[in-house]
């Protein structure tokens, strides 16, 4: 098997870290440049632990977006800020290098909505047209020969899985579609923040980024593509005290008599020959730690006939799943590889 000489670019965060720790045991996927600004000078062990000897003596260096890192890989996966990344996606895309970017920058279509969502003007519009959401099991033909991978968010994956397969078959109501997740702290990231300590957190919940959160427009963009009409949802984040784990509840409204058995085929008809999505069985439920450290999302489905209501359920770990390893899996795909390698 042909290596790929292998970049990981803002490699400190806690996507960066989940990331190596994946690419660690690719076998196709050689780590050749990893870089912080943070550590850079420091060898990869003195952060993050746990790596082979050989990666752990990598050293972090400092690179800014230029030709000169273009140079030293072919594959690049992004793990910065949204903002930040586009910076690098202009230059190694017209040096013909692979991007995987796992922040938010390339993953709505329209610039617009880019400035809704995150206030300011979307760095890099012209490499939007180019860019493909990374979700294997909703876009994997045009993975395979994309070369800008947009990495979904973690919620976003946790609720656009579940739902599509209903969407396409206009089974759902499209306004009818009200969301609760659950995520572990990792999901916002590794930085300093007063509601991210540990004695904020601890024996602790709350909702935030209420109603509007910056998810909503990758996840509405893709469940309306799914719909074929305009989707619109009410979701309703929720940090746990959950260092990683991912858990989403979502209601909708049938658009005609439907059952519990019927809503379990379609689920199988749609994923049942997925390496990676579990559909439970109809006495099961989704729990964080069932797909803890992996590339897994558990997805189960009921008919509340009191209320009317088609319910779903999904889990995935965020810093899995719901990003560095379904990057991976993209990656794969985008390089000509089994997408599974290095996941299983």
């Amino acid at each position: 098997m042909q290596s790929v000489r292998t970049a990981v670019v803002g490699a400190s965060g806690y996507s960066g870290q989940e990331l190596l720790h994946y690419l660690a045991r690719h076998p196709a996927f050689r780590l050749v440049l990893v870089t912080s600004r943070q550590q850079a000078g420091e060898p990869l062990s003195q952060t993050i632990h746990g790596l082979p000897r050989e990666l752990g003596a990598l050293t972090f260096v400092d690179a800014a977006p230029d030709f000169a890192l273009a140079g030293q890989a072919d594959l690049f996966f992004l793990a910065v800020p949204h903002g930040a990344a586009a910076a690098f996606a202009v230059v190694l895309r017209e040096a013909g290098k692979t991007v995987v970017d796992l922040s938010a920058d390339f993953r709505t279509t329209d610039p617009a909505i880019y400035r809704e969502f995150y206030h300011h003007d979307h760095p890099a519009p012209a490499l939007l047209a180019e860019s493909v959401y990374g979700l294997p099991e909703i876009h994997r033909e045009r993975l395979k020969s994309a070369r800008l991978i947009a990495a979904p968010g973690c919620f976003p994956t946790s609720i656009i899985l579940p739902l599509a397969p209903f969407l396409k078959r206009q089974l759902i109501a499209p306004g009818s579609i009200t969301i609760t997740s659950l995520s572990g702290v990792s999901g916002a990231g590794r930085k300093l923040e007063l509601r991210l300590l540990f004695g904020e957190v601890a024996d602790n919940m709350y909702p935030y980024g209420v109603p509007k959160h910056r998810h909503l427009g990758e996840i509405e963009q893709e469940l309306s593509l799914a719909a074929g009409t305009k989707v619109t949802v009410s979701f309703i984040p929720h940090l746990v005290p959950l260092h990683r784990g991912m858990l989403s509840t979502i209601s909708a409204t049938p658009t005609r008599p439907t059952n519990d058995a019927e809503l379990q085929g379609i689920l199988q008809a749609a994923y049942g020959n997925e390496p990676f999505v579990e559909i439970l069985a109809p006495d099961a439920l989704p729990q964080a730690r069932q797909v803890a450290h992996s590339n897994r999302i558990q997805i189960a489905v009921r008919v509340d006939p009191r209320t009317n209501r088609l319910l779903l359920f999904s889990s995935i770990d965020n810093l899995g799943k719901g990003n560095a390893s379904q990057a991976v899996q993209a990656a794969n795909l985008a390089c000509g590889l089994n997408e599974t390698l290095g996941l299983t």
